[in-house]
């Protein structure tokens, strides 16, 4: 009877020990909350830097400019 005591205690006090642990459904509800946030984030800098770019405030690096206008890369009008 006295180890089975001592059981039930120890259960007990690896609960305490780990007051912050969570779900997977809380993970997952936790990430899909922070991949959302993260997607509008780049969403929104996206837009933003095509309205600079289209008010001429800053310049369009090489991959934006291919992308754009790729007849300024093409060797055969030469």
């Amino acid at each position: 009877m006295g180890a089975e005591a001592e059981t039930g205690q120890e259960k007990q006090g690896a609960e305490k020990a780990r007051p912050n642990s969570i779900t997977p459904a809380q993970f997952l509800s936790w990430k899909r909350q922070k991949d959302a946030d993260a997607s509008a984030r780049k969403a929104e800098a996206e837009r933003k830097r095509a309205e600079d770019i289209a008010s001429g405030a800053v310049q369009m690096n090489g991959r934006e400019l291919f992308l754009h206008e790729p007849w300024v890369f093409d060797d055969a009008r030469l």
